[in-house]
């Protein structure tokens, strides 16, 4: 992988350069991609690359994991059993604060900071203000499952963002990293307790976001066995 993530933070660096010539800003990216597939792990390279170039744009990412909505608020919902089993399906985040957050990004360049909520895993909820992006930031790499959705409230990020990265995966692996991902979390007591949430809900997740970001990217990133 470390090819792909040279040449996506060589991408950042091309599209940063054609933004500040033309008066912008900031420069906005869309990660998505199913659970399982190296998101996080694809942005915290391209960071560091980018980062570590002397030439390089003041870089950060951002998760759409803080916008989970709470324990509290699912199980407040009258279909609460549900809500909880099925916590990452995408009526399970606020999703339009992600999409407002696309906004004040884009507002804020050069301006003022905006904070973004963070999710704490060892508690397993969203922590409001867990992360500022200053405002000289001028390149922010935003990941999670749904930003591109043709789905509302998702639907508006990507025409909102700058650059559009989709990242697929083979299930199986997939399947495998999330599973393992749950145990590690306290999320399931078991292997196979942590597969069959895998397999239930998460891999339902993922085919709802292959389905739904079809064609609405510009470049489809291959995650392979590597990213684990």
């Amino acid at each position: 992988m470390d090819a792909v993530y040279q040449s996506l933070a060589d991408r950042v660096q091309s599209k940063w350069a054609e933004k500040k010539a033309l008066g912008q800003r900031r420069l906005i990216i869309a990660l998505a991609g199913p659970p399982g597939s190296g998101k996080t792990t694809v942005a915290k390279h391209v960071v560091d690359l980018v980062s570590q170039s002397p030439s390089g744009p003041s870089i950060a990412a951002i998760s759409a994991d803080g916008f989970h909505l709470s324990l509290a608020h699912l199980g407040s919902l009258p279909n609460a059993m549900e809500a909880l089993a099925r916590r990452g399906a995408p009526w399970t985040f606020d999703a339009a604060a992600a999409a407002e957050l696309v906004r004040r990004l884009r507002d804020s360049a050069g301006r003022s900071s905006v904070s973004a909520p963070t999710f704490d895993h060892a508690v397993k909820d969203p922590v409001d203000g867990g992360v500022i992006v200053d405002p000289e930031t001028e390149v922010c790499i935003f990941e999670g499952n749904y930003l591109l959705s043709d789905q509302e409230p998702w639907q508006g990020i990507a025409d909102a963002v700058d650059d559009r990265w989709l990242v697929q995966v083979d299930p199986a692996l997939a399947r495998r990293r999330v599973a393992t991902r749950h145990l590690k979390a306290g999320i399931e007591n078991t292997m196979a307790d942590a597969l069959k949430r895998a397999e239930n809900n998460d891999k339902v997740n993922g085919e709802y976001v292959m389905r739904h970001s079809s064609g609405r990217y510009d470049i489809l990133v291959e995650s392979i066995e590597a990213n684990v």
